[in-house]
């Protein structure tokens, strides 16, 4: 059994919470609610769950201030995060970035079964929670433009400064990182959603495959088709749609 402790100041919420718990990860057991900043701290300490399932918006505070208070007491956090949330863009890509979960209001059973899944494995790995930091970090900027990112790979998760990140290349379902100094790392996520992510960070789709950081772009060969070279060597073709579009980038550079 999982344990698990509930942070939310609606107590209807609380109330589904549980109930679609006991219907889709039954191996899940709430051992303990709270509704504020302070009972939430209080109930963490008292219980050390496994899992804390928290809302932002609480009515003495918001939930990363539960966790700063924690880390203070203890100078680490020992329970796997799952963040209930409204639609708080900034904090949302927060989340995507520091590769946590987080659950939108109004819940939706197959999000809490996935994000459950994913917890399962995290803690069969042991997982550590530096990239609990590193959201709490880039939430207190209150900015999007964030400088490191969390990979969640079948080994765990690792943190990455962004600016090290060469290209990424899709596989299936699946990304390909080749970061700068470190073997590459398979990501089971797909090449769409890290686009999204790192648009504004100097990265370009230049083909269905392949997302180049244009800080490491060596040459483009505009013959035997079109392709870029990377500062790892490696030869990316670009596809014909996208050729103007780096045309252009690379004047502006």
């Amino acid at each position: 059994m999982i344990t698990a402790v509930l942070i939310d100041d609606d107590q209807h919420l609380r109330a589904g919470m549980k109930s679609m718990l006991k219907m889709y990860a039954s191996d899940i057991k709430i051992v303990a609610e709270a509704e504020s900043v302070l009972s939430g701290k209080e109930v963490i300490e008292q219980w050390e769950p496994q899992v804390i399932f928290l809302d932002i918006h609480l009515a003495d505070g918001t939930g990363f201030d539960i966790l700063e208070q924690l880390k203070a007491a203890q100078n680490k956090l020992s329970s796997h995060i799952v963040f209930i949330t409204a639609h708080e863009q900034y904090a949302l890509k927060a989340f995507k970035f520091s590769a946590l979960d987080f659950l939108l209001k109004p819940v939706d059973p197959e999000d809490l079964q996935q994000a459950m899944s994913k917890v399962k494995v995290a803690l069969e790995k042991n997982s550590t929670f530096e990239h609990i930091d590193l959201l709490i970090e880039n939430i207190r900027k209150k900015t999007d433009h964030f400088k490191r990112i969390a990979l969640s790979t079948s080994e765990g998760i690792h943190l990455f400064e962004i600016s090290d990140i060469i290209r990424c290349e899709s596989m299936d379902n699946y990304t390909k990182f080749f970061i700068k100094n470190q073997k590459p790392m398979l990501i089971s996520k797909t090449l769409k959603e890290y686009e999204e992510l790192l648009a504004q960070h100097g990265f370009e789709r230049v083909h269905q495959s392949h997302l180049i950081n244009l800080a490491y772009l060596k040459s483009y060969i505009k013959t035997d088709g079109g392709y870029v070279l990377m500062a790892d060597d490696s030869r990316i073709p670009i596809a014909q749609r996208k050729k103007e579009r780096l045309n252009e980038l690379l004047k502006s550079i």
